[in-house]
């Protein structure tokens, strides 16, 4: 039987710094004692996306009274803590190293071991944290720089289905709010403009609908929004809110294809699993309400769960850091040595074909 465990994990991949405790006992259930997240959105808000250099330099100022925070809020000791677990990638270089060259630092002088993290990985499992769900699982991951239909087998046990030919669908979203004029971050302005939008006033493109690949594309539709843009400038707040309303929909209706084709091929694949099948929505697009609802009555539809993690936990945290530190301890993975480098493009499935860019730092989906 695994033992109880507790891990400190940090997060500082992009533009969150985030510290958190976690505990799993030895029949896998989790405990959240300490979840600490500074947003650095007044920092990058000005330029209208996140900046490298501003974000690395945040980092480095927040993190060690974050992590004691963290230390805090859950009453425990480093040396009450059995392991650290830190994000190695993917992510912005310099922001992975402040995370990384920290958690090095509090292993070698504490004496625990380390676990260099895949942010993906923590995304993809924070669901065994929320929900307690088993292996296997499809999981859509949907962020600024990803957007993934993954098969998740078992921890380290991943087969990407699809992938963005282009743009990741929360870079469509922070494009179409620059574009439109409304304020950072992109994808909540978006949401919360289409609300009072009319949504079949623009017959926007819904790609790669109807073809049976599970890849996604969302180029040119970001070029649809802005031709239409072009075409009725000088834009009124309510042509934003309808080209909001209309771009959302057209999002809605392509991930209903892509995932519906997803959901069959697990059952097909799956068809004697006993257990309920599961689709787990992760990442910051994930907290977009009118996506979640279109999901949820496909998996409905479908005879599947439908499982999104709590809004906080779909961002950038620490917890999912901690816990996917604790889940590959549970498996009796051995700890990352002390000179692993971090790594600003790391896939779940490094076997999947590269389609969008492949170089010297690996592939980057």
């Amino acid at each position: 039987m695994v033992p109880f465990l507790r891990i400190l994990g940090i997060e500082t991949s992009c533009d969150e710094t985030a510290a958190a405790v976690v505990e799993r006992d030895a029949e896998g259930n989790a405990n959240v004692l300490s979840d600490v997240v500074l947003s650095q959105l007044d920092e990058h808000s000005a330029y209208g996306g996140v900046v490298p250099e501003i974000a690395a330099r945040a980092h480095v100022e927040a993190l060690d009274e974050l992590i004691e925070e963290a230390l805090k809020r859950a009453n425990v000791s480093l040396d009450e803590v059995d392991a650290i677990a830190a994000t190695s990638g993917p992510g912005l270089i310099g922001g992975l190293l402040v995370g990384l060259m920290t958690g090095k630092a509090i292993a070698r002088a504490a004496g625990k071991p380390l676990y260099a993290v895949n942010h993906l990985e923590g995304h993809a499992l924070t669901a065994r944290l929320t929900d307690g769900l088993a292996f296997p699982y499809l999981m859509l991951l949907v962020s600024g720089g990803h957007t993934q239909l993954i098969l998740v087998r078992g921890v380290g046990e991943y087969q990407r289905w699809g992938t963005t030919i282009d743009d990741a669908l929360g870079e469509a979203f922070d494009k179409t709010a620059k574009l439109l004029g409304l304020p950072y971050t992109g994808g909540p302005a978006v949401e919360r403009m289409a609300r009072d939008g009319n949504p079949d006033r623009f017959a926007f493109p819904r790609p790669l609908v109807g073809e049976a690949r599970l890849d996604f594309s969302f180029s040119g539709l970001k070029t649809a929004v802005r031709q239409a843009a072009q075409d009725i400038a000088p834009l009124s707040d309510q042509d934003v809110a309808d080209i909001c309303a209309s771009f959302q929909k057209a999002i809605s209706r392509t991930l209903k294809d892509r995932i519906g084709r997803g959901l069959q091929r697990f059952k097909t694949e799956f068809a004697s699993t006993d257990e309920k099948p599961a689709l787990v929505v992760a990442g910051g697009v994930a907290a977009n309400l009118e996506l979640r609802g279109t999901l949820h009555a496909l998996c409905d539809k479908n005879g599947f769960r439908f499982i999104a993690p709590p809004l906080h936990l779909c961002t950038d945290n620490a917890v999912m850091i901690a816990w996917a530190g604790l889940e590959r301890m549970a498996t009796g993975a051995a700890p990352d040595p002390l000179d692993v480098q971090p790594r600003s493009r790391w896939p779940l499935d490094s076997n999947a074909e590269t389609l969008i860019g492949f170089g010297k730092r690996g592939a980057k989906a």
